[in-house]
């Protein structure tokens, strides 16, 4: 039940993106000192005498385990401890030697994704960004706000994750570690029945003893073993069976997979619960302070009681207020000092200053009054104890509701990441096929190679190809393909999907993170992390944001002071029990409050967050703020031809021989030279070809060798079979090679371009001996699809290798104006310069590797069918279905999130534009209204809840061709 040819199954359907690769050496197996190995290219050995000389001043330094240096290339690879010496050192003594290192790897590169806590707005994250850039060894840092997560580049020979961790930690913000790039191939055991070393020593040894396994390292305070591993050779299921066949009679040992820390969705309920548990125990103290201040002052004689003096003008009802206002200012309030005193510390400025500012000031002013009235038998004086204990409270409101708001815009990912079942039934086989034995495993313990059944109404869960059984498979939560595609022998299946009706049996071929769910996750994580430049508006404005708000908050204060000292306004403005000092103080403190920079640093990354989520729930893989924002502005859609306009499946519909050869010796000429070509259009030849052999001739499957053989891109292929030189390919070969081409040919060729056909020519010994005419069918949406592109005023060209007039009538079936036929993959990429030019922001759809310098080359590269790993790459936007709709739903996507982010940015603008006037009394000389300091609290946190409300409407963004149809 083997399946053969099958070799692209061994590269994972989605590359994570924004990687920086780099060649990382595994480390040597050692029990006591990490090793890591660096090679050098050094010049001027000219002898072995030159190379025994520099491993000689290599050997001298402390840290170096070993070197070796070879007299002929002039390579040396060095063996070092990393915690003893640098690279760095290592190159600077092999060129004190006299001898200079012409390729030196400037830095290995790790990559981790780190959890960040504490975070409340833009001034934060950049916080966070800036302690990190300051990590020597750090070579760039991305802090995403809304996701509360980081990415890290750094070099391992200078850092590592825990000082990393260190850094975030010393600027005031917890975190802690989600991934780094080594976890791919790397899993983590639990082992009972160890009680000595010598346990973990002999287990260990065991591990190291089999093959595909690279690094071994023991814990033996969590009894946790790490076992780095290659999957071709080994996987997690037989590393725990090798633990438990260590143990014998009285030593027995048991293995695990370890249990992962806390997961995103499990720690924002931790958040919500924590902010929850805070704003519930504020109110607890909040809501007496308020009756004691508000209501029960109002509701005479019940209130009465609260004036009754307890020693010269202190009330029972300050006392009260006090006593229960500072457990609300110094404990539950502790948050706001602990991130204002980090802030300051880092000599920047953020939310929680402002909210220290305000309370410190409304508390202590509240402590002078109480003091004041405690010593003076006359004084008289109004406390603002409620407005401590209020604006605490309904901050942590706010903070309550936006992060479980928050936590709603991750919900397509959490989804996604969700798919995957937690079981999988293995079945084992024998040499005939027969199904041996059947046991429920975890998922997490699937190997490549192995076989799982999969019973109808259960989910697939890696991805694999089915060896056995015939069923449909419902593909919808990948691709957003509503109908469920048939599967059988030899066809790909999908970690995630729901198998509808029948019994499969599929063989894994991408297992953990290779799956193509597992990427498409890692993709949208990445894009969701990914800064939009439209976001640099918000962090220009933070910088001086706060000091802004505590100079205007400032400036408010005198200027009602000084103007009423100066009785500039008239005393009956001033409320019942207030002086102007205060009045102005409270003015000053609801400036303070009011402004909320939290709403600007949201506006952006939840919008990105709530469209990538949604994007890739509908099979539209957009990376990152960048891409969204470029796609918005797309005036030019570029697309190929073959695969993208066209079904990508070309079948010969005709053939003809202009020469005396018979239609078998044509068909094997023509099947030997295109044999080793991966175009769609050879194999479609060579298929037609193999149908003709049998009709005309007996059938083989034995194709002549073919010598010389050579591509030329965008034209055909050559080569010699026997003793004659054969060419296949279309008029540009012919020329080139100086083939003539007759009259009878170029009528076959007119009548066929003319039907939207492409002509095959074949060409023996400097002689056209036939042709084939090919044709690939126009998908079925195509047209709807330019015609509503069109409606979006966005022009559509096509870019093809094809000649003029096959391209031109593909053109024509679909609406299609502009054509831009026989070219080369690096004339498309010249083409979109060309277009670029003149001013328009152009988007290329493509699926192959010859696509993808056009891909780079436009403003947006879409990848269309989830086509090559090359082009996946290369794309700034992957649709994993081949269905053209999707280029509209990225472009719509795209605009809509876009005007959404606009809305936001007017949202939090403009808020905090009318909002501070107001909170400053502006309207207060005209229609006696004023903002209260715990009003403008209110105020504040119901700004930053309506941004993310706002960006979380996009989850209800419905494609605009199925609205149509």
């Amino acid at each position: 039940m083997e399946v053969n040819g099958k070799d692209d199954l061994n590269v994972p359907l989605l590359r994570p993106p924004d990687d920086v690769v780099v060649n990382i050496p595994q480390p040597t197996n050692n029990k006591d000192k990490k090793i890591r190995m660096v090679k050098f290219k050094i010049g001027d050995i000219k002898c072995a005498s030159c190379a025994t000389t520099v491993e000689s001043v290599l050997q001298k330094l402390d840290g170096i385990e070993n070197a070796v240096v070879s007299p002929l290339q002039g390579l040396a690879a060095i063996n070092y401890i990393p915690e003893l010496i640098k690279v760095k050192k290592i190159r600077e003594a092999i060129e004190e030697a006299g001898f200079p290192v012409d390729e030196f790897p400037e830095q290995d590169i790790s990559v981790c994704r780190l959890r960040i806590k504490g975070m409340a707005c833009t001034s934060c994250s950049e916080s966070v960004e800036r302690a990190l850039q300051m990590v020597d060894g750090v070579k760039k840092a991305v802090v995403g706000l809304a996701l509360e997560e980081a990415k890290v580049h750094f070099d391992p020979n200078l850092t590592d994750t825990n000082c990393i961790i260190e850094a975030i930690e010393d600027a005031g913000f917890g975190a802690e570690l989600i991934s780094s790039e080594n976890d791919a191939n790397k899993v983590h055991l639990t082992v009972e029945g160890v009680n000595y070393p010598e346990d973990l020593t002999i287990i260990q040894s065991s591990l190291e003893s089999v093959v595909g396994v690279n690094h071994v390292e023991m814990n033996l305070e969590e009894n946790k073993i790490t076992v780095t591993y290659d999957p071709d050779f080994t996987g997690p299921r037989s590393l725990i069976n090798c633990i438990k066949e260590v143990g014998n009679g009285s030593k027995l040992y048991n293995a695990c997979l370890f249990v992962a820390p806390i997961r995103r969705e499990a720690q924002q309920q931790q958040e919500i619960r924590l902010y929850r548990d805070q704003f519930l125990f504020s109110c607890v103290f909040s809501v007496p302070v308020f009756v004691f201040s508000m209501v029960l002052p109002m509701l005479p004689p019940y209130g009465n009681w609260l004036d009754y003096k307890i020693h010269n003008m202190l009330t029972i009802g300050t006392l009260l207020r006090w006593i229960l206002c500072t457990p609300v200012q110094f404990i539950i309030g502790r948050r706001f000092y602990v991130g204002s005193y980090h802030a300051l510390r880092r000599k920047s400025a953020n939310m929680d200053v402002l909210v220290a500012l305000g309370t410190n000031a409304a508390y202590f002013y509240s402590v002078y009054i109480v003091i004041k009235a405690l010593t003076s038998d006359k004084f008289e004086g109004q406390d603002f104890f409620e407005t401590s204990a209020m604006l605490i409270s309904f901050i942590l409101l706010g903070k309550y509701l936006e992060v479980l708001a928050k936590g709603k815009t991750s919900d397509a990912l959490s989804k996604l990441t969700d798919l995957a079942p937690d079981t999988a039934h293995l079945l084992t086989l024998d040499n005939d096929g027969n199904v041996v034995s059947e046991v429920e495993i975890s998922t997490q313990l699937l190997q490549r190679n192995d076989i799982i059944k999969i019973v109808p109404g259960a989910k697939v869960p890696v991805d694999g190809i089915v060896i056995d059984g015939q069923s449909h498979v419902n593909e919808s939560m990948i691709t957003g393909e509503a109908i469920p595609i048939s599967k059988g022998p030899g066809d790909k299946v999908i970690g995630g999907t729901m198998n509808e009706n029948g019994c499969l049996l599929v063989k894994a071929t991408h297992v953990g993170s290779e799956t193509a769910l597992s990427q498409i996750v890692q993709l949208v994580e990445a894009a969701q992390l990914a800064r939009a430049p439209v976001q640099k508006l918000a962090d220009k404005i933070s910088r001086f944001f706060v000091p802004t708000v505590v100079a205007a908050a400032f400036i408010t204060w005198l200027g009602w002071f000084i103007t009423g000292q100066a009785g500039v306004y008239s005393e009956y403005w001033i409320p019942k029990a207030t002086n102007k000092f205060e009045l102005a103080l409270q003015f000053g403190i609801s400036v303070l409050v009011v402004a909320c920079p939290c709403a600007l640093g949201l506006a952006t990354p939840t919008a990105v967050m709530v469209a990538t989520g949604k994007g890739a729930s509908q099979g539209v893989l957009i990376k990152g703020g960048n891409a969204l924002e470029k796609a918005h502005k797309v005036k030019i859609v570029v697309f190929d031809k073959t695969g993208t306009l066209t079904i990508g499946k070309p079948e010969v519909v005709s053939v003809v021989l202009f020469s005396s050869y018979s239609m078998e010796e044509f068909c094997d000429m023509a099947t030997a030279a295109e044999a080793n070509s991966e175009h769609p259009m050879a194999k479609a030849v060579v298929e037609h070809a193999k149908r003709l052999r049998q009709k005309f001739g007996s059938p083989t499957e034995h194709f002549t060798d073919v010598k010389d053989f050579e591509v030329h891109t965008g034209a055909g292929v050559s080569g010699k079979v026997g003793d004659v030189t054969v060419l296949v390919g279309n008029k540009r070969l012919m020329r080139a090679c100086k083939v003539p081409i007759g009259p009878e040919v170029h009528d076959y060729i007119s009548k066929n371009e003319q039907l939207a056909r492409t002509c095959v020519l074949v060409a023996i010994d400097g002689k056209v001996a036939g042709a084939f005419a090919v044709t690939d069918p126009v998908k079925p949406e195509a047209r709807r699809v330019i015609s509503y592109l069109r409606s979006m005023s966005i022009s559509s060209v096509m870019v093809t290798g094809d000649n003029l007039a096959t391209a031109t009538a593909i053109a024509n079936e679909v609406g299609i104006d502009k054509v831009f036929a026989e070219t080369d993959p690096l004339g498309k990429a010249d083409k979109i310069k060309e277009l670029q030019m003149k001013g328009m922001a152009v988007a290329m759809v493509g699926d192959g590797i010859n696509d993808s310098p056009a891909l780079v080359a436009a403003d947006v590269g879409m990848a269309i069918g989830a086509g090559t790993d090359v082009a996946i790459e290369a794309a700034d936007i992957v649709l994993i279905k081949s269905n053209l709709e999707d280029v509209v739903t990225a472009i719509d996507l795209s605009r809509k999130t876009m005007s959404r982010i606009r809305l936001n940015y007017v949202w939090a603008l403009g808020y905090n534009i009318l909002g501070m006037p107001i909170a400053a009394g502006i309207l207060f000389p005209f229609t006696g209204i004023r903002l209260p300091p715990w009003l403008a609290g209110a105020c504040m946190a119901a700004s930053s809840i309506s941004v993310v409300c706002s960006s979380l409407l996009l989850q209800y963004y419905k494609k605009p061709l199925h609205a149509e149809n």
